[in-house]
């Protein structure tokens, strides 16, 4: 009798079981290194782009999104707040951002990339603390001269509605504005550069 039929079998088997088992261990070891290459979903929280409709902003109102786990302000401005801010411009610090953060698509003296709306960080650069949106003119706790803006109520900075701040504050910078761009007329993307979008 001879042994070679079983043992040809026998081998035939244990090479398909043997290749088998190392696919499965191969497969084992590349889903985890192949998933390492794509970020967490807390890190695309962190910096994930936000889609916001401003659509129902009445003119003269603000609205708040989240982004990055910081408040962002948007506010549609009238044309009176518009021409409040050339009014301001001897006021303020930094008239045209030199030294605040904003993209390079965004005019520096409205600081938008439309005049009409406003998009800022909602952290007064002092210490953090979120600024009030103060938009009434002549506020009596604010002064005569009060053409509506932002009030930090932690130690008091102002920044008018360009979110540009006033001197002798001891904020030292405008608010920053973020990376944004339109997907619509009444979508904004903030976390997209409108460059890139």
């Amino acid at each position: 009798m001879s042994n070679d039929g079983v043992n040809a079998g026998r081998r035939r088997f244990l090479v398909a079981a043997t290749s088998v088992v190392g696919a499965a261990g191969a497969v084992g070891a590349a889903v985890p290194f192949v998933g390492s290459w794509f970020p967490s979903a807390k890190a695309k929280a962190a910096g994930a782009p936000v889609r916001v409709n401003i659509g129902k902003i009445e003119p003269g109102q603000q609205m708040v999104a989240e982004w990055r786990g910081q408040p962002v302000f948007i506010v549609r401005r009238t044309e009176e707040i518009l021409g409040n801010l050339e009014k301001v411009a001897v006021q303020v610090a930094d008239p045209e951002s030199k030294a605040s953060e904003q993209p390079a698509y965004v005019d520096p003296k409205n600081r938008s990339i439309k005049p009409e709306i406003l998009v800022v960080v909602g952290l007064c650069t002092h210490l953090g603390c979120a600024p009030s949106f103060r938009p009434e003119v002549a506020a009596a706790d604010l002064g005569a001269d009060w053409l509506g803006g932002y009030f930090c109520p932690c130690h008091g900075s102002k920044y008018d509605m360009a979110g540009r701040v006033y001197k002798a504050q001891p904020a030292p910078l405008n608010l920053p504005v973020p990376p944004h761009s339109y997907e619509t007329d009444n979508v904004i993307i903030i976390g997209v550069d409108q460059e890139n979008a």
